[in-house]
Formats: C-alpha cells, sequence, structure tokens
C-alpha cells in the first residue's frame, strides 16, 4: 500500500506542478481541474447511486465544469447564473425523465455534487488568476499535501487518541497535530521560496487554517462515505483512492488561500 501511495503521488506530482505553472496555449490549470473535478463529480454519483437514488448525471457533470470554469467567464454575476439555471434545468428535468422515483432525493444530491465539487473547487482557479496566482495556488496544494503527509504517517506511528472516531477511527489527534506542525514548517518554506508578501504571523495563522480544515474537508468527505457505506471513492489512483478522495482536503484549503489573500493580502 505504501509503495503504491509513494508512486502515485511521484507520478502525478509533476503534472500537477505543470499544470500550476504553464498557462498558455490554455489556462492549463483550469483544464486540470476541470477534468479532475469532473471525474470526482461522477465518483459522486456513482456512491449515491449505491443508495438506490439516481442523481441527474449528465447535468451535474456540466454544471459542475462550469462552475469551475467559470473565472474565467467575463458575464455579469456569472455565479449566481449558473446556481439559477442548475436548479431551472435539473427541476424540469425531473419531470421529463422516465423514471420519477424519489425524485427530489436524487434532485437534492445533483445539487449537492456541482456545489460541493464544482462551486468549491473554482475558488482554486479563482486563486490561480490572483496576482502572484502561480505562487498561492503552490502554497495552498504543498502546505495541504505536508499536512496530509504528516498527518498520515504520525497518525500511524504514534497515534493513540481519535479525533474523530463516529466519522474516521483511523484519524488521531497525534496525527492532526503533526500535520499542523508540518503545515507551518512548509508554509514558511514557501513564503520564503516564493517572497510571498506575508508576515511570520501571517504565515503561521494561514498554515494552520489550510491545515486545520484541510483535515475538517477529509472528515467531510470521510463522513460522507460513510453515510453511502463505502470506504473509498474509487480505485483510480493506486494507495490513493479515488479522484473524489484526492480532493477533500484541497477543496477546503482553496478556499482558505482565496479569501485569506483577497481579505488580507490584497
Amino acid at each position: 500500500m505504501l509503495a503504491k501511495r509513494i508512486t502515485t503521488a511521484l507520478i502525478l506530482l509533476p503534472l500537477v506542478v505543470a499544470a500550476v505553472w504553464f498557462d498558455e496555449p490554455l489556462p492549463w490549470f483550469t483544464v486540470f481541474i476541470a477534468v479532475f473535478g469532473g471525474l470526482a463529480i461522477l465518483e459522486f454519483y456513482r456512491i449515491v447511486a449505491r443508495q438506490k437514488v439516481r442523481p441527474l448525471v449528465l447535468l451535474g457533470l456540466v454544471w459542475t465544469v462550469f462552475f469551475i470554469i467559470s473565472p474565467h467567464f467575463t458575464l455579469m454575476a456569472t455565479t449566481p447564473l449558473l446556481l439559477t439555471s442548475l436548479i431551472f434545468f435539473s427541476l424540469i428535468w425531473l419531470v421529463l425523465r422516465r423514471n420519477k422515483d424519489a425524485a427530489f432525493t436524487a434532485w437534492s444530491w445533483t445539487l449537492a455534487g456541482v456545489l460541493y465539487v464544482g462551486l468549491l473547487l473554482s475558488h482554486l482557479v479563482l486563486l490561480r488568476g490572483l496576482d502572484l496566482g502561480r505562487e498561492w495556488v503552490f502554497f495552498a496544494l504543498f502546505v495541504t499535501f505536508a499536512s496530509d503527509t504528516f498527518a498520515y504517517f504520525i497518525g500511524r506511528r504514534w497515534g493513540r487518541d481519535l479525533l474523530a472516531p463516529d466519522i474516521s477511527p483511523g484519524k488521531t489527534w497525534q496525527g492532526a497535530t503533526g500535520g499542523v506542525v508540518a503545515a507551518i514548517i512548509m508554509g514558511l518554506v514557501l513564503t520564503n521560496l516564493f517572497d510571498l508578501p506575508l508576515d511570520y504571523v501571517q504565515v503561521v495563522l494561514l498554515a494552520l487554517a489550510v491545515s486545520v480544515f484541510g483535515q475538517l474537508g477529509d472528515l467531510v468527505e470521510s463522513l460522507f462515505k460513510r453515510n453511502m457505506n463505502t470506504k473509498d471513492s474509487g480505485d483510480s489512483m493506486p494507495g490513493h483512492g479515488g479522484f473524489l478522495d484526492r480532493l477533500d482536503s484541497v477543496i477546503f484549503a482553496g478556499i482558505v488561500v482565496y479569501y485569506f489573500v483577497i481579505w488580507f493580502v490584497q
């Protein structure tokens, strides 16, 4: 398992770095996130379908991608328009489709998937579009990676006190603390490496928030899978589970860094 985990990470990491770094002739990071998010929403709906619920998969996939790429739209009020059209067309789809069993349960899960994956992931694309956007995205991603990695290994080695036994029995307070410490160290390293406009107090607070909310994001996805009686969202990435499993903490990290930057830095 560990060997597979490391191998998958070594394959994915250069792709992520290249996608963030290059933005010509296409915004490659947006393309990467749109593809990853699209595959994640399909996993989300596949898990929901195991509970005898049939979400509107095609509509959900399309609107998930729309939300992710929406920061590139120049139209005013893009997000309200996407939300309104999502609700409008999904309700009409319910009336027109043949199978109407548990229609509004399916509708609720359709919207939940789009908002969870599409709307929240769009903040990473928004972050990439800011001044020093490339550097801020690297900060969000690598601080999260450091937090997740050290939380995993420290939790396995020294973990004793369960963090949330009713949600994820494998997570411990020791692992969570190790993740926070690693996130702060990585945040300090990246701030100096990229010459980000943060003082030491801001770095510590931002890295702390990324780690804490990232781990909460992990618990959110764990709660979803627990409610759906499934262990992993998929097996697309050996050692890491599915695409949805790899987005849990990153989704929350992108939101934290984006709003921190626009409120306190720019």
